[in-house]
């Protein structure tokens, strides 16, 4: 092992960073192990015996594909539950406490380049040098802090809500094999390493996503997120290709270095900057490749809580600040990346608005703000790109985890009724306050935070978002360049006023969510009301940690404005020696910063658009004329349309998945693998031996005068050949 010794975090706990990702990994052997060990005496011995009996592990059951349950067969008790409750969370827990220990060293020193630790030498091909090696600095820092606190409270929240489960070892070997995947990819000191942790992050959605494999729906939206990152993918790897064959590394530092002797704007790193895009709009759920990323509902609720606020989806984002030099070079790929995150915030918030499973909702509230989060990184403004992603981080992980308390309430009630309605769709749901109160509280705060209204965190992140969009749009490089033939000060201003009408619908949707979910009367019926309460503390208490992150968040970066509530811009400060330098280039080397009178007028004014969008959903919104799901009429006209998700992926079916399968059947398969290689080469060379074969055969009959005449004959051919000479 080669130690970074002279840097000032040489010899303090942040030479252990190693075991960060290797503690999770341990839980994931462990648990893997206690998984095999308990399977083969885990259900009845009778393959038959239960099916009749109704769910009872209503947890493992929130698939709508299934009414409120798919995982319906009466279950043993999961051999090793407890080992596996405390290995589990425990690599977590110890991991979040050395991430901390390693936080308070590096606020002790004077930081200004990464500690890079190499491990061994990885890839020594030719002029290709790549080496196992981590680097912490103060982004990758924040990353590990998200992925590592945020993890652990969704890892105690699952010993709850997957208690009953039989999978319930497996589960938490794919969860801690997830988060080990995540620290690789932050912690990785080149695109490589970062890139072992992008692919094994997105095998473990497909691990996870398709958890309950036997029902087809939930392999099969497995195997879709799988397969649309791999598109993705190929961007990143072509971007990885472009940097080594022209910058001869592909270390975050030489790439760094190397990146500053690139022509400003060139063909060259605009072309790298758009495949690394390529391969965030998999990752991230952004346009056109988001259609995985509602489907990966399908998976149990707190893996789409881990999905949605660690650094499964927020990846792509994290790439962009990781190359950031490389994005502040490049004015056409950076204005490119706002768009596409501006258009894709407004296109999901307006399907959130028809959805009625709550998951769904969140999902595609998940694709909007991620849009934010590229709006932010692509106008330059890196650091609020991170602050929202670690606001969103706080409520999002609330958000999901409330709703799987909901839905497990739902189950559990429906257990005792018989029914198997849809324990997901809100139109069943209803004054669950009453029996849910502190899960109404903190996801009302979640609710208030990403909907924008201070002091709560999701106010001042978005806040900043916008602030730098509308900031960047009067004097940056950006504004100079040209982009499909407009002026980046004109695209920009539209990407603000875009973002706006996004913060307003978001008000709208979460505020429909919460009003059908826990206001008006209960649509449950009396039964199942006296089964509906609070979920056990294990499943609330990271709620309530959750809630007060949420609430509380917003104080990591506070605008100048805002100066009376504590210390401003902690975030810029904390991430200016890994951003600063890219932030300068896109600001022509000026701190851009807005009078107190400009940015009051823009924290006014994003302020007023989410009070109306909270006022507009309770004025226009009735729980009480709501009925249950199956009492609700069907959706007419742009309802309809927004209800099945502008048929995008009918539209995919159609142009891009039918075709390609029915090329691939009829052509590939039938024609080429099938016609011409199995039935003219392989079966036709056998049919031609077997021919020859049988002709043999029936010329070797045994008769002396059949082989005389053939020698007769044969020798009258030989004959008339060189007679013919």
């Amino acid at each position: 092992m080669a130690l970074s010794s002279s840097h000032p975090l040489a010899g303090t706990i942040a030479a252990w960073m190693w075991l960060l990702p290797v503690l999770p990994l341990l839980g994931f052997f462990i648990n893997g192990a206690l998984s095999i060990l308990g399977s083969s005496h885990v259900g009845p011995s009778d393959p038959d015996m239960g099916h009749d009996d109704h769910d009872a592990s209503p947890v493992a059951s929130d698939q709508a594909s299934h009414a409120h349950g798919g995982d319906s067969h009466a279950q043993a008790v999961p051999r090793f539950r407890a080992l596996t409750a405390i290995i589990g969370p425990g690599v977590l827990i110890l991991s979040f406490l050395l991430a901390a220990s390693i936080f308070l060293a590096m606020r002790g020193v004077d930081m200004s380049a990464p500690f890079i630790q190499r491990y061994w030498s990885w890839m020594p091909v030719g002029d290709l040098k790549i080496d196992m090696a981590f680097q912490l600095d103060q982004l990758s820092m924040v990353m590990v802090l998200i992925i590592t606190g945020i993890g652990a409270l969704i890892h105690i929240f699952s010993v709850g809500y997957m208690s009953e489960d039989p999978g319930f070892a497996r589960f938490f070997a794919y969860l801690n094999l997830f988060v080990f995947f995540m620290l690789m990819l932050v912690l990785g000191a080149n695109y490589p390493i970062l890139f072992v942790g992008w692919e094994g992050v997105g095998l473990c959605s497909y691990l996870l996503i398709g958890f309950w494999f036997t029902d087809e729906a939930n392999a099969s939206a497995g195997l879709k997120a799988f397969i649309v990152n791999r598109i993705g993918d190929v961007g990143v790897l072509i971007a990885m290709f472009l940097i080594f064959a022209n910058l001869g590394t592909l270390d975050f530092t030489g790439v760094a270095a190397g990146a500053a002797g690139l022509p400003f704007g060139g063909a060259l790193v605009t072309t790298i900057c758009l495949f690394l895009f390529l391969g965030c709009t998999g990752k991230s759920a952004q346009l056109p490749l988001y259609v995985w990323l509602p489907d990966a509902m399908a998976g149990p609720t707190p893996v789409s809580a881990l999905i949605h606020a660690a650094t499964m989806v927020t990846a792509g984002v994290y790439l962009i600040v990781r190359s950031s030099f490389l994005f502040a070079m490049s004015p056409i790929a950076s204005i490119t990346v706002a768009v596409v995150g501006a258009v894709t915030a407004l296109f999901a918030a307006t399907i959130a608005m028809k959805q009625w499973d709550i998951k769904k909702v969140l999902a595609y509230s998940t694709i909007s703000q991620l849009g934010y989060m590229f709006v932010g990184v692509g106008v330059g403004a890196y650091t609020a790109g991170i602050f929202h992603l670690a606001t969103h981080a706080f409520f999002k992980a609330l958000l999901f985890l409330g709703a799987g308390s909901v839905i497990h309430v739902m189950h559990a009630a429906y257990h005792h009724s018989g029914s198997h309605d849809d324990a997901q769709d809100m139109r069943n749901m209803g004054g669950m306050r009453k029996a849910m109160p502190i899960t109404w509280i903190v996801m009302w705060i979640a609710t208030l935070a990403i909907s924008g209204i201070p002091p709560f965190a999701g106010f001042f992140s978005k806040d900043s978002i916008l602030g730098s969009v509308y900031e960047h749009a009067g004097d940056s490089v950006l504004t100079n360049a040209t982009w499909l033939g407009m002026s980046g000060h004109t695209v920009l201003l539209a990407v603000y006023v875009i973002g706006l009408a996004g913060a307003f619908l978001t008000a709208i949707y979460m505020t429909r969510l919460m009003l059908y979910t826990f206001h008006g009367p209960s649509r449950a019926t009396a039964d199942e009301q006296r089964h509906m309460h609070e979920a056990p503390w294990l499943m609330t208490g990271p709620l309530v940690v959750l809630g007060a992150l949420s609430l509380a968040g917003g104080w990591l970066n506070l605008p100048s404005i805002m100066s009376f509530l504590g210390p401003v811009g902690g975030l810029d400060h904390w991430l200016e020696p890994v951003v600063g330098t890219a932030t300068r280039t896109v600001t022509n080397g000026v701190a851009l910063e807005a009078s107190h009178s400009t940015e009051a007028l823009l924290i006014g004014a994003a302020i007023v658009i989410a009070v109306l969008g909270i006022a507009v959903a309770v004025l226009a919104l009735k729980p009480a004329s709501l009925v249950p799901k199956a009492q609700s009429p069907a959706e007419h006209g742009f309802e309809k349309v927004l209800a099945n998700k502008y048929y995008v992926d009918e539209a995919y079916d159609d142009a891009i998945v039918r075709p390609v399968y029915g090329l691939s059947k009829n052509v590939f398969w039938r024609g080429l693998d099938a016609g011409i290689i199995d039935n003219l080469f392989v079966n036709g060379s056998a049919a031609l031996a077997r021919g020859l074969g049988w002709i043999g055969a029936r010329i070797q009959t045994g008769s002396t005068g059949v082989y005389a005449w053939a020698i007769v004959v044969g020798a009258i051919v030989v004959l008339s050949a060189f007679s013919f000479r």
